[in-house]
């Protein structure tokens, strides 16, 4: 029977006695310091003639008597050679580097932020694309994995979520930039193979087909009518649509604008080179209408820089509305109301839409290919370097003119642009 009991032992933390180590026999001690909130269990003995001490635990979470079944099977342990208090620091040792390897372990959302940051921005015209596959569709599937834990199974579920809600484009782009982020990992030795490797776009819903739809006259009236009914559908997005359409700008364009681009007072938008398609910089005739939407746009804004600022706090740090906003609240909100006999339509459409109509109105070819901002093709576009400001300003005002007329109700009559003689 050893030297101790569990009466002494309590009676001694009741009166806040403190000790150095008071013995039980075998080895086994009680140490009681002055740092001490609870008396603390040591096992000593001898290895090759040096002392060394054990550390077994508390008296508060290892009774007197397993102390002793402890002491006795240690003593079992170093009777054999082992250095039982050498072992109990290695095991620490490994767990601290486990979880030092845990905390410092890469993660898909890791490595995404830092892809982006190191390969997109600062290389890239409009970077937020890229940040928007990543913030809506990787990192909510796969962010939390760490880089070692990704399978292709994964990469495999992702890619058939973003089918099934119908976007086999944007699948396509997820596929690729999941790809390129992985490469980059292989290069940095946070990873050595690439789980994406062995997809192709046939994996992600394949190429889609060039599209061709546009937005009758017939189906504008009735989204503008749905604009105006449909619940859960904001102001701001109202405004947004009627503006893509009226001005024929990629949507990108519009999202991602700052207010300072706009001079509303002489009607102009002043899109600067690094955020057009083209590499080059454009001024935009604003008509009425779009002064009037852009001025409210604004007014909404407060006091933020952006004409669409973000709605909510995003850890992805957008200072505007995410690219897929209105397309995804088009989807939610207006769609169910626009009935089966409505052919589905997305927001690029807008584009083709008013490249139609305007091409209805009269407007010149190379005049409506310039509203839409595109390069004059052939000799007409290596030698000819107007602009057709004044000309785009009349055809734009008369498609916001149709459109209002429309909005109202009307089936909106073909106005064509009269032909200005030679010289």
């Amino acid at each position: 029977m050893g030297k101790l009991s569990d009466v002494e032992i309590r009676h001694w933390i009741a009166a806040g006695e403190r000790f150095e180590g008071k013995g039980d026999g075998g080895g086994l001690s009680l140490r009681y310091r002055q740092g001490d909130a609870v008396p603390r269990w040591l096992f000593r003995y001898r290895l090759a003639g040096k002392p060394r001490v054990l550390h077994l635990g508390s008296y508060g979470t290892l009774s007197l008597a397993d102390a002793r079944k402890t002491a006795k099977e240690m003593r079992a342990r170093v009777a054999l050679g082992y250095d039982v208090a050498g072992e109990k620091q290695e095991r620490v040792q490994e767990a601290a580097a486990k979880i030092e390897a845990a905390q410092n372990a890469v993660t898909v959302a890791k490595l995404a932020d830092e892809y982006l940051t190191e390969r997109i921005i600062g290389r890239w015209k409009h970077p937020n694309i890229v940040r928007s596959r990543i913030e809506r569709d990787i990192k909510p599937a796969i962010g939390h994995l760490h880089l070692a834990d990704v399978k292709p199974s994964h990469i495999d579920a992702l890619l058939k979520g973003i089918v099934k809600r119908g976007a086999p484009t944007m699948a396509t782009d997820v596929l690729r930039w999941l790809k390129r982020m992985f490469d980059y990992a292989i290069k940095r030795e946070m990873v050595l193979s690439n789980p994406a490797a062995a997809f192709d776009p046939s994996d992600a819903g394949g190429k889609e087909e060039a599209r061709d739809r546009w937005l009758t006259r017939a189906e504008l009236v009735r989204l503008l009518a749905a604009m105006k009914a449909a619940k859960g559908w904001t102001y701001q997005n109202t405004l947004t649509v009627k503006l893509l359409l009226m001005l024929a700008v990629r949507k990108a364009e519009l999202i991602e604008a700052p207010i300072k681009e706009f001079d509303l007072e002489a009607g102009v938008w002043a899109l600067p080179a690094d955020r057009t398609k083209t590499g080059q910089a454009v001024d935009i005739p604003l008509p009425r209408q779009a002064v009037e939407a852009l001025r409210e746009l604004v007014r909404l804004a407060g006091h933020s820089a952006w004409l669409l600022p973000a709605r909510k706090m995003q850890t992805r740090m957008v200072p505007h509305i995410d690219l897929n906003t209105v397309g995804a609240a088009i989807a939610k909100n207006i769609r169910p109301l626009l009935g089966a006999d409505f052919p589905p339509f997305v927001v690029h459409d807008c584009r083709r839409t008013a490249r139609t109509h305007l091409e209805a109105l009269g407007v010149l070819p190379h005049v409506a290919e310039r509203c839409l901002n595109h390069k004059l093709k052939g000799v007409v576009g290596i030698y000819n370097r107007h602009d057709y400001f004044e000309e785009r300003a009349d055809a734009l005002q008369r498609w916001a003119d149709l459109l209002e007329e429309l909005e109202a109700g009307g089936a909106g009559k073909v106005v064509p642009i009269k032909k200005r003689k030679a010289g």
